[in-house]
């Protein structure tokens, strides 16, 4: 019973999150941050997001830019979410390279 409570709140925290860096995100332009997967731990204290960037070249400054504004981020999803959750999860950022990794065996089976 507690993983489907797990599993709804985790695809509403991606669906939330994946709002706010579009929202965010307009003022960069040629850049697109997406959450690809959003894990709860079993008492929906920490969320785990893995963030998928485009272009990933500049994969890592934008996700210490996103590390160093959680806060602002958690402070965005808990006016977004105050009517669904009691306590907003810590929030932890990960990059998610799998489509990188997906290309690169992509142009090694081409060779």
């Amino acid at each position: 019973m507690q993983e489907t409570r797990q599993n709804k709140v985790a695809r509403l925290l991606q669906k939330e999150l994946s709002l706010i860096f579009q929202q965010q995100t307009r003022a960069t332009h040629g850049v697109m941050v997406s959450v690809t997967r959003a894990r709860i731990s079993p008492d929906l204290s920490v969320c785990t997001a893995y963030v998928s960037i485009f272009p990933s070249e500049h994969g890592e400054e934008i996700l210490a830019n996103i590390r160093s504004n959680e806060k602002t981020i958690r402070y965005e999803l808990g006016t977004r979410m105050r009517h669904q959750l009691r306590i907003v999860p810590e929030l932890r950022f990960f990059l998610d390279d799998s489509l990188d990794y997906i290309e690169h065996i992509d142009e090694l089976l081409k060779k």
